[in-house]
């Protein structure tokens, strides 16, 4: 045991990837190939799906869930999800929507991991430029209120503008982000999809899979970080992103 957590991020465009055919088994597999510790999902639906198609994700590596079902329909719901291979104790969703815009919640939980506790905060964030500045105020009270405990927060951001509300009130809040090019997955050219975190946390490497494109129109974020707590020092807030291949 080397005290490495992987983490991962990866809006999976409701399993249906670039052909226009569903497919979990994909999506499964290129996961497993990174054996993350820490998932997060975005995009999730089972509507209108006439056998168990979330199967292949309860394969994954991971022993706990906690789930957002942001829209519920008689034939499936749709949302996004946490899994971790540790237990996760005190999940609560926050209640990020917005007047007459799609419904979205935060998945906030707290991690057990064999290297100490860790606080994950799991979003899908809105479209709308002004529906995100009143998401990102409560996103910054849930990533501050565990104070210095090691805390990221983890999903599909939509936030495209470089210096805009989302990216500076977190900043206030998580000393480091990712900064990969995550959409369209075929030319990413937006870094929507990122990982925030604390000083209780050392960042270790941040690399993506262009395989990915195959499965998604999002490309993951895959992280490994180190609880600073075990003697490692955190990484420098000016440092630029490190990016190595998996």
């Amino acid at each position: 045991m080397n005290g490495i957590i992987r983490l991962m991020s990866w809006n999976i465009h409701g399993g249906i990837g670039p052909d226009r055919r569903f497919d979990l088994e994909r999506i499964a597999a290129l996961i497993a190939r990174h054996r993350p510790d820490i998932v997060a999902l975005q995009e999730i639906d089972t509507r209108g799906r006439d056998v168990d198609c979330l199967a292949p994700l309860r394969g994954l590596r991971a022993g706990y869930f906690a789930e957002a079902r942001t829209i519920v329909a008689p034939d499936g719901h749709y949302g996004h999800a946490l899994f971790s291979r540790w237990e996760t104790a005190g999940v609560e969703l926050h209640d990020l929507s917005v007047s007459r815009r799609e419904p979205r919640f935060a998945i906030s939980a707290r991690i057990a991991t064999d290297f100490g506790a860790l606080n994950v905060v799991a979003v899908h964030l809105g479209l709308a430029m002004g529906e995100r500045l009143g998401q990102v105020r409560t996103l910054a009270r849930l990533g501050a209120r565990r104070g210095e405990e090691p805390t990221l927060m983890l999903g599909d951001f939509n936030d495209w503008a470089s210096f805009g509300e989302v990216r500076r009130r977190l900043a206030a809040v998580f000393g480091w982000r990712s900064r990969l090019r995550t959409f369209p997955a075929r030319r990413p050219t937006l870094r929507l999809d990122r990982l925030y975190c604390n000083d209780g946390l050392a960042v270790l490497a941040c690399f993506t899979d262009p395989e990915a494109a195959r499965a998604s129109d999002h490309l993951p974020v895959i992280a490994d970080v180190r609880l600073t707590g075990a003697g490692t020092p955190a990484r420098n807030r000016d440092a630029p992103p490190h990016i190595v291949p998996p």
